[in-house]
């Protein structure tokens, strides 16, 4: 089992269930920006086991990472709003917009966005077993939104301006994927600029830990 190395808060700590190279790197990057206390525990995506012996689908019945189980003994699930509940944990450090302001709306825009057309968008082409063909036609409509993303980004450091946003980090965490589907980011120099940066922020470091999260992301 993986602890996090800060000092931890036995009664107050959070389970982060992870698994490498998955969606569960955006939460613990905002957990390092955070500098909450948690409990990493890895989980093995075929088996559905965790690290410590546990039936992963008695604590998510969805099957997948990442979940954040809470000190109540409560599970959160599905990464945008692991992130938000997150940020709203520590809103001085401004990961996210007060809830109720048009910017908090703007944020759930871009995860949802991130979530819909990037992340789901890209699921299809980890099946190794699709014709090619079809594989083009999927990368082609991320073509599309990585066009989108890039218009943004040429008149700001982040997806929200000058500040990062956990929005920042699940984007981030998805592009980290696109090297495996044979998408050359540098196609798109604003974005490939912008995960170069994102990769050199502490807080990203710290979660990408030899064993832990692939390091793929860095390059």
């Amino acid at each position: 089992m993986w602890v996090a190395t800060h000092a931890l808060n036995e009664a107050h700590m959070m389970k982060l269930y992870f698994a490498p190279d998955t969606c569960s790197l955006s939460p613990h990057i905002v957990l390092q920006e955070l500098g909450l206390p948690y409990e990493l525990v890895r989980v093995n995506n075929r088996t559905k086991r965790t690290s410590a012996g546990e039936d992963f689908l008695a604590i998510n019945p969805k099957g997948h990472v990442a979940a954040l189980g809470l000190h109540t003994g409560e599970v959160l699930t599905e990464g945008p709003a692991i992130v938000q509940y997150l940020a709203d944990l520590s809103p001085e450090a401004g990961l996210a917009p007060a809830a109720g302001t048009l910017e908090r709306v703007r944020l759930q825009e871009w995860l949802n966005f991130i979530t819909s057309e990037i992340h789901a968008g890209s699921s299809p082409l980890f099946n190794r077993t699709l014709p090619e063909d079809v594989q083009a036609i999927f990368r082609q409509r991320l073509f599309r939104r990585f066009d989108f993303v890039e218009a943004n980004l040429t008149s700001r450091h982040y997806l929200m301006g000058d500040s990062f946003s956990v929005a920042d980090a699940y984007l981030f965490t998805v592009l980290g994927w696109m090297e495996g589907f044979s998408i050359d980011l540098n196609r798109w120099s604003a974005l490939s600029n912008y995960k170069r940066r994102v990769a050199q922020r502490p807080s990203v470091q710290a979660a990408l830990v030899p064993g832990i999260i692939s390091r793929r992301n860095t390059v």
